[in-house]
């Protein structure tokens, strides 16, 4: 299967695809063999999954609740209009790249359809899919508490935004509501795996594009000459998870930010720049210049501008495409009102 690597969501078709047999045209429909399985295995691995389908909402609901599987499956679409319309809500709706989704279909149409829309989508026929627990873009490196957690994390999502909808004050009214805790502390070794994890999933705010292997990260982690944080955020919902890491070298001059990541599910939390306040603030205690790290990876343009906008400024440009930031602390953004950050 010519799949890339990284795939975080698996969106099924279904007639003669989860199932055998054409609902809409009666049939006496039956899952296809390992199929429940493999929605388990999937989703233990922490890699999501939705629907695109043909049918009748109802009753596909409605069938798949019968089946015991309807819970796997996030923002299914399930309609007459056009599959590539409902990846492209998927998509949107996860919030993820359009290139770490993959398209499962019966029909040559329908995975040409999606892909003459949707170009860097990975598409792959039926007759294929007892093939996917094997994939090397299906099988993480590790499979972490937040792996197991995250079809959770995303249906408490879901829930936020549902109120959020219904909300009738001003957003940071509503982020009021939710008691937000941001957890800052210096990472463990119980979070390496996560961390690692976030290195190789999280693309927009993500400062570098480097990935880093568990071992490295330990040998950070271990480093009188580095500070490796890990962030989670929590409200009345739940738990996000881990959200962002960061790497700080420490030199008798200056703190320097190697590596800065936040995920993209929790910036409309208006959180995305907590963890950089942190590492300033502190970096002002010690008395020492900060300098960061950025590459502009195509996809990271978030991360350049919450560097912009608490005020780091370009004092370099490297032959490898790294800009050296700068930023002299004179002024330090406060933590937002409506988050309580807990320092560990």
């Amino acid at each position: 299967m010519d799949i890339k690597n990284g795939v975080k969501c698996v969106v099924w078709d279904l007639d003669n695809t989860i199932w055998n047999g054409v609902l809409s045209e009666g049939d006496d429909v039956a899952l296809n063999p390992r199929i429940k399985e493999i929605l388990e295995q999937l989703d233990q691995r922490g890699i999501l999954q939705s629907i695109a389908s043909k049918n009748n909402y109802d009753d596909a609901m409605r069938k798949l609740k019968e089946f015991e599987i309807d819970r796997y499956f996030l923002y299914p679409q399930i309609h007459w209009e056009p599959k590539s319309k409902s990846v492209g809500i998927i998509q949107q709706s996860i919030n993820i790249g359009m290139d770490t989704l993959l398209f499962i279909d019966d029909q040559p149409f329908e995975l040409d359809e999606v892909k003459s829309v949707h170009e860097s989508i990975n598409c792959v026929h039926v007759d294929r899919y007892t093939q996917l627990l094997s994939h090397p873009s299906l099988t993480p490196a590790f499979i972490t508490e937040d792996s197991k957690k995250r079809r959770e994390m995303y249906l408490q999502d879901i829930q936020r935004k549902q109120e959020e909808e219904s909300f009738t004050g001003t957003n940071e009214e509503f982020l009021k509501t939710l008691d937000m805790k941001f957890i800052i502390s210096e990472a463990q070794e119980d979070c390496l795996k996560r961390a690692e994890e976030l290195t190789v999933r999280t693309n927009q705010l993500n400062s570098t594009g480097r990935i880093y292997s568990y071992d490295e990260l330990n040998y950070f982690r271990n480093s009188p000459d580095h500070k490796l944080y890990v962030c989670e955020l929590t409200d009345k919902y739940g738990s996000y998870g881990k959200i962002g890491i960061a790497l700080v070298e420490i030199t008798e001059t200056h703190w320097h930010i190697k590596l800065l990541i936040m995920s993209c599910r929790v910036i409309s939390r208006g959180v995305g720049t907590v963890l950089l306040t942190h590492i300033m603030q502190q970096a002002q205690l010690a008395n020492k210049r900060l300098l960061a790290d950025f590459k502009n990876t195509e996809r990271n343009k978030m991360m350049y501008v919450s560097y912009r906008f608490s005020n780091f400024k370009e004092v370099s440009k490297e032959e490898d495409g790294f800009v050296i930031l700068e930023n002299d602390l004179t002024q330090i953004q406060k933590f937002p009102p409506y988050l309580n950050v807990l320092v560990q």
